[in-house]
């Protein structure tokens, strides 16, 4: 198989766990006998300094011609301590999910028994916590109207949906969830606000095409209460914009880490593959990020190429890392390992070069991993 891959770094760790996705991806391409043609493009705070934007019409172009693109993150201190900044790195990030035309990120959360002693909850609350969640990209508050008054001591963030929008991603959902445990939750908070009431009428409505899974409602604060109390009950659940966002990162800290998560966010058109932590400035450059949500995310992207096999040996290598204590300093400050050191594990076990005899003394000091 050959493939186009549209490579959008960002800033502050994207750089760095996006090239041991490049990594892994290179020992597919040649395990596998496949062929992945990498193209790199601006976005973000990077973009910003580099032409002015965050988002290069350039950018989109090459987005636009490839079959994926693997996304590192984007933002920044200075416009993040700077509230009336006109250009800001995260337009870059909400202008290529317009121009691609991609309006349901898919995050999935699965426990590793190797992080469980390192979780803050007990073993026994994540065996089997396996649920994906659908948030909804395009709408919602991040894209309704901004206001604010000339005085600046007033401000709105307009929140609208339509029926198509909701639509569009809760048949995704339920599809599915046909081929899972067959239930859907439904997160909103319709006792209080129109847009969630609109999207409780769509879904129970969409619902009844869809008589082989079941659908269950929960307002969205005490979904947050469920997702950590008892996340097993969950299977897939759909969402507006920002509840999505936020239910998604509380759902990291089951394994302990942001790091730990990737996404994938389709539409209409090239869907695009991304960690779901931010830019962490100052892991930046240190080698000490957590490269594993990434590299997930790649696995997601080959699932997307219909490659399930190589999709699933990227996720035999994590759990083998994982098993071994092989993690990053974000899942163990004191015994932990870096950024490369984990992309090379994982790409040596793609290559068949492990499971074996280690010596984790050659680990640590990034020598060779193999006798």
């Amino acid at each position: 198989m050959e493939k186009k891959i549209a490579i959008l770094n960002g800033d502050g760790i994207g750089p760095e766990v996006t090239a041991q996705s490049i990594k892994v991806l290179n020992a597919i391409a040649q395990e596998y006998g496949h062929v992945f043609h990498f193209r790199e493009a601006l976005v973000g705070a990077d973009a910003i300094e580099k032409t002015g934007t965050a988002l290069p019409s350039e950018t989109i172009d090459i987005c636009l011609d490839s079959d994926a693109v693997l996304f590192g993150a984007v933002g920044h201190p200075k416009y993040d301590n700077d509230p009336t900044a006109k250009v800001r790195p995260e337009q870059g990030l909400f202008g290529i999910r317009k121009a691609l035309g991609l309006f349901a990120n898919i995050r999935p959360v699965i426990t590793y028994s190797g992080l469980q002693h390192l979780s803050p909850f007990k073993a026994s609350h994540l065996e089997g916590v396996d649920l994906v969640i659908f948030r909804e990209l395009t709408g919602g508050i991040y894209f309704g109207e901004k206001y604010t008054s000339e005085d600046g001591n007033k401000a709105s963030d307009e929140c609208v949906y339509t029926r198509p929008e909701i639509e569009r991603i809760a048949h995704l959902a339920f599809k599915l969830a046909q081929g899972r445990k067959k239930k859907v939750t439904l997160f909103d908070k319709s006792n209080v606000l129109e847009t969630s009431r609109l999207w409780r009428k769509v879904v129970q409505e969409i619902a009844t095409q869809y008589p082989d899974v079941t659908a269950e409602y929960m307002y969205v604060d005490n979904a947050a209460v469920q997702v950590i109390l008892n996340p097993k009950q969950f299977d897939v659940i759909l969402t507006e914009n920002m509840f999505g966002d936020i239910i998604s990162d509380e759902a990291s800290v089951l394994n302990g880490s942001m790091g730990m998560l990737p996404s994938a966010s389709v539409g209409n058109g090239t869907a695009l593959f991304e960690p779901i932590h931010g830019t962490f400035p100052k892991a930046a450059g240190k080698d000490i990020a957590n490269p594993i949500g990434s590299i997930l995310s790649t696995a997601l992207m080959l699932e997307y190429f219909g490659l399930k096999e190589e999709a699933q040996i990227i996720r035999d290598a994590i759990d083998w890392t994982l098993q071994h204590n092989f993690v990053t300093k974000d899942i163990d400050p004191m015994n932990f390992y870096f950024t490369s050191t984990i992309g090379d594990l994982v790409s040596e076990y793609v290559a068949g070069k492990i499971p074996g005899t280690i010596k984790k003394e050659n680990i640590e000091l990034r020598k060779s991993t193999i006798i």
